[in-house]
């Protein structure tokens, strides 16, 4: 398995079920973090149609700018005219156990590889802004964690078991849910 199969960056689709908080921090963490090694989307199996407030106030804190991320269906992913995945990654427990749609992937690799990364939902916390705030920072915490351990791989290069197994490794990591 390599990143650059037909000279693009590995590509990785953050999934959970609502896409509006989680994976749209893994998204942004995946893009500000890997220097154009991994070009990252996000989407999910029931879209919320917005962004989670709290998760566009962590990045506008982040200095991330907010105005690209939206809420979308990961039917958009096994479009025909989508990008290819190579990875898909699940955040959250739902979107775990429920059955994936077809991705479109490379020549050499038609079906992306899976993982686990599930996390505590922070858009599930009650109480005002500042809890909403902590919960949501916990969970940039634990995911930017896992991202730091996958960068740290040679994942262009490492064969498909060698990868499935490191990442169900950084699945494990603090805060698993």
């Amino acid at each position: 398995m390599t990143a650059t199969v037909d000279s693009r960056p590995f590509s990785i689709l953050v999934l959970c079920t609502g896409n509006s908080a989680r994976s749209i921090l893994g998204e942004a963490i995946l893009e500000h973090l890997s220097n154009g090694r991994i070009r990252a989307f996000s989407a999910g199996s029931k879209p919320k149609g917005v962004p989670h407030p709290g998760a566009l106030r962590l990045l506008a804190r982040r200095g991330i700018a907010t105005t690209g991320f939206r809420s979308k269906s990961w039917l958009e992913f096994s479009a025909p005219e989508a990008p290819p995945i190579d990875l898909a990654i699940t955040v959250c427990g739902n979107a775990a156990g429920e059955a994936c749609p077809v991705f479109r992937g490379t020549p050499a690799h038609p079906h992306p590889l899976r993982a686990h990364w599930g996390l505590p939902d922070p858009a599930d916390v009650t109480g005002d802004e500042a809890a909403e705030d902590a919960a949501f920072e916990d969970t940039w915490r634990w995911l930017t964690l896992r991202v730091d351990a996958l960068l740290a791989l040679p994942f262009e290069t490492m064969d498909r078991h060698e990868l499935t197994e490191a990442l169900a490794a950084i699945g494990q990591m603090e805060g698993a849910a």
